[in-house]
This record gives C-alpha cells, structure tokens and sequence, in this order.
C-alpha cells in the first residue's frame, strides 16, 4: 500500500491510497466466482454460467462494491501508518479502479488540530462562598408555601393584588366584536402580568358579580395584526373573588414534602441539607463554567467542521427531546441556532482532552463513585438507580467522562490564581441560573429553573 498526503488547508488533508492490482483483482474474481455458483440466468443451468458472461453482466458491480469495502478497511490502516488523527468520517473516492491497474482512491478529510497548551497559571478565577444562614431557611420555607398556596371564594372584599379572579369578557373594535378578545370563566391572577398591560389594572377593586367596561391598548409587537397598537373596549363581568391562602407551617405540610418526623426541627434540618447540597453544586458550577471560559479564551483556534456538524446535529436531537417534538425532523431546525455553541463545545472537548493527555489525568475510582451517588441523590430510590448504572457499560462511561471532567476542572484550578469571593445563598444560585439559562458547554439537557428548584430544597 503506498500513501501520499496532501495538506489542501490547515486541517483538511487528502489521502491518496494506491494498492497492487493483484490484490484487487483477486477480490474481484474471488468475488464474481462465488456469484457464478449461485447465479441464475436464462438458458443455463444453476452453477453453470459462463465466467465471461458473468463479468459481462455483474463485473461492474462488482468491482464497485469491492471497491467500496477496500477504501473502508485501508482508510484505517492508512492513516495509522501516517500517524494522523482524523476528526470526523472521511469523504472517500476510487480515483482508478480499471482492470488490470493499481486499484487508487482518495480520502479526504479532516484531522484533530495540535494544540499548544496555554499557561493555566496566568487564569484567574473568582470561588463564590456562601452559608445557608437561618433567615434562608425562613425564605425558602416562605416559597414553599407559596408554591402550595390555594384560593378561597371571598364575596365580602374587593378584589386586590394577589387575589384571584374568574372573568368572562369580550373585546369589540369599531364596534364590532374583536377576533381572539373573548373569554369565558378565565381565572386569572391580579399582578401576574399574564395579560396585555392595562388589563388587569382595570379589574383591581372590582367585586363579585360586578361588570365593568375598559380600554386597553395592545402592544406595537403582538402576535394578531389586527390588534397591534389598536385600542379595544372591553365588557368584563367578575363572578369571583379569590384570595390566596398560605399552608400552614404544620405536620400536615411537613408529610405532604415528605419530611419523616413530623416535627418543625426536623423539618428545617431537612430543608438545610438539601438547600446546602443545591448551594455546592450551584457554587460548583459557577466555578467549572468560569474555568471553561477561562480555557476557552486562553486557547483560540478553529476547531474540525466535521466535529461542530457532528454536535451540531446533537444538539438539534437534543432540543427536539427536551421540547417533546415527537415526528419532528432534528434537521429542520436551523444549524446556524446551533452553530455558536456547537463550536464552542468542540473547542472546550479537544482543549479537555489535550490536557487529560499531556498531564495523564485519570479519575479516581472514589470520585467516580462521588459522581454516581450525586446522580443517584435525585432519585427516590438511589440504591436501585447506582445498581442499574453498574449495569449499563455505556450509562457508567458517561459517569466516568463527568468524572474526569471533574478532574480536569481540579486540575485547572491547582494551577490559576483562585480568589474566593463571599455571597448570599441567593446570589450563588442566580449566577448559576444565570449560566444554565444561557450558553451550556455540556451535552447535557438543562435542567428547568423556577418552582421545581425550590421544591429540591426539601425532597428530590
């Protein structure tokens, strides 16, 4: 096998691979002869078909499908003897493929760029520290009954901020009813903001059964150009009042969240443990995103295009599955969405990996177990979940890679400067928030920010 390359950019390669006719042609009549045994053909008899007439009609074929198999099983071979590093699957060609001619194809393709590590030590790096105090405590008790606050009919007041309220309305316009401005028994929050502005300031004060006429002026942006910028009169009669009802901070609270014990201290100890497990991973995060920003910027190269395609499409299967686009084609979303991120993620995995390879870093069998039982942790039933990973080779090597990404993480932050900077409670789970509702340098799906966060605070 001779090989010849050929630099066409500063990472694409072409690879021009020639084998010996011989070998070629031994397959290819190898090949034909096992077709001539089995070939069945008007006025022969099974097995007996000439050789001529069998190359006459299938050689071409033939030739094309041993073709085909060769260039896959020497591309490898190839490019292990040139010691390259191909990112991506390459875009193979038979240049020559003539009987009784060297067999030639071309690979071309593009291979892992050498990276030049930067000095980790001129990185600096901010490690938000934070207490779960006693008034968090308080605070995040407070969300927890307003995530399970209910609504008592109240026919004796008039209706406030806060307070719910069933309306029935319709919109009209030039006197003529408005298309899309007619509702009957919506429950509907004062204060929430949930319709168009001037909406829900027009109910506050009302009283049960009370009708009211209004104007409102829809938004220059709104979905229904009929509506955009318009004023529309609207006709709202208020059948009832609401007012919002906080749990009590009782046993009967405590066994709906799942705290044994049915005691206030031993509620509170369990709100601590899971608000300062949630503040770790939380400060956690906000320090490996900073040192990936960190990285990233140290490091700035134009990463392989057939990687970024790759994640690419990772990322559009995984916005699909996030969404529920069930029958949705991955592919109709629009690349360039992705295009950003994908290259960023790219670049972070090669720079990760470089480093993992110069320094030889490997995780620990106790981290990797750490990584598993934090997985484990948002399950009802860890044991079962940590035995079905040991289980599953690909789940556990995914446990693995987090690992040593972690690892890595730790590395990083031995070398740069780290000054530690103090926080609230609140203020290192914004900053995380803040990240995780933007750019990700992970695969993994984001995890939903809002009400579910602060259930955590109590059971996972």
């Amino acid at each position: 096998m001779q090989v010849s390359i050929e630099t066409t950019s500063s990472l694409e390669r072409r690879m021009t691979v020639t084998l010996p006719a011989a070998e070629f042609e031994h397959e290819v009549n190898q090949r034909l002869s096992q077709a001539a045994r089995s070939v069945r053909l008007p006025g022969f008899r099974p097995g007996k078909v000439p050789m001529k007439e069998v190359r006459r009609r299938f050689g071409d074929g033939v030739r094309a499908e041993v073709a085909g198999e060769l260039m896959q099983r020497t591309f490898f071979e190839a490019v292990r003897e040139e010691q390259l590093r191909p990112a991506g699957q390459p875009r193979l060609e038979p240049v020559r493929m003539d009987p009784g001619a060297d067999f030639q194809y071309a690979a071309t393709f593009e291979v892992v760029p050498e990276i030049e590590l930067g000095a980790l030590d001129t990185l600096e790096i901010e490690k938000l520290v934070a207490e779960v105090t006693e008034p968090d405590i308080d605070t995040m008790i407070e969300r927890l009954r307003e995530q399970r606050k209910r609504y008592e009919s109240r026919d004796d007041r008039a209706a406030a901020e806060g307070d719910q309220v069933v309306v029935s309305f319709a919109g009209h316009l030039d006197g003529e009813p408005a298309e899309g401005t007619q509702a009957d028994d919506v429950e509907l929050i004062l204060g929430s903001g949930r319709m168009i502005p001037g909406f829900e300031e027009a109910l506050m004060g009302a009283t049960p059964g009370e009708e009211r006429s209004f104007e409102v002026t829809f938004p220059e942006d709104y979905g229904n150009d009929t509506l955009k910028g318009r004023t529309v009169g609207f006709e709202a009669r208020i059948s009832e009042v609401r007012e919002p009802v906080l749990p009590a901070v009782d046993a009967e609270l405590f066994q709906e969240l799942g705290v044994e014990g049915g005691s206030l201290e031993n509620f509170r100890a369990e709100v601590r443990e899971n608000m300062e497990r949630e503040l770790e991973s939380a400060a956690r995060g906000q320090l490996k995103n900073q040192v990936m920003d960190g990285l990233a910027a140290l490091h700035d190269f134009a990463p392989p295009k057939a990687m970024v395609h790759e994640q690419i499409h990772n990322m559009q299967q995984e916005m699909v599955q996030r969404f529920g686009g069930q029958g949705m084609d991955p592919h109709s979303l629009p690349e360039e969405l992705f295009r950003e991120q994908a290259e960023r993620r790219v670049r972070l995995g090669l720079i990760l990996n470089r480093i993992v390879e110069v320094h030889g870093i490997e995780p620990d069998p106790d981290r990797v177990e750490a990584v598993l039982d934090d997985v484990a942790s948002r399950y009802e039933q860890p044991e079962q979940v940590k035995s079905w990973y040991h289980g599953n080779p690909e789940q556990m090597e995914q446990i693995r890679a987090s690992a040593l990404e972690d690892a890595v993480v730790d590395f990083v932050l031995e070398q740069a400067t780290v000054t530690e900077v103090e926080k609230d409670y609140d203020s290192v789970l914004a900053a995380a928030a803040g990240r995780s509702e933007g750019e990700e340098d992970d695969a993994a799906p984001d995890e939903d920010a809002g009400d579910d966060e602060n259930e955590g605070a109590v059971s996972q």
